[in-house]
């Protein structure tokens, strides 16, 4: 599945939960990431973050689909992040 995943944590938990996501996605824009997984790619990111977050303030966004061409994606301004593929 193609996953683009937005985080919103607290700044004292930010290091932690991008390094968790950059293991498993690119990083393509401050806090959103974007890459395919697999089933079990997914569900390990998941227990990953939850370890990670406070689930009473932080908040974490998944967007998910079945390829990367059924996301229409346009950019205004630069382009950040690294675009290569991950695996």
């Amino acid at each position: 599945m193609f996953v683009v995943l937005v985080y919103d944590t607290a700044a004292e938990r930010n290091p932690l939960v991008l390094k968790t996501c950059r293991r498993y996605l690119h990083w393509v824009q401050r806090s959103v990431f974007e890459g395919e997984l697999s089933a079990a790619q997914y569900r390990a990111l998941l227990a990953a973050l939850r370890t990670s977050l406070d689930l009473g303030y932080d908040s974490i966004r998944i967007y998910r689909t079945r390829s990367p061409h059924l996301v229409e994606t346009e950019w205004l301004g630069r382009e950040t992040g690294n675009q290569d593929s991950i695996l």
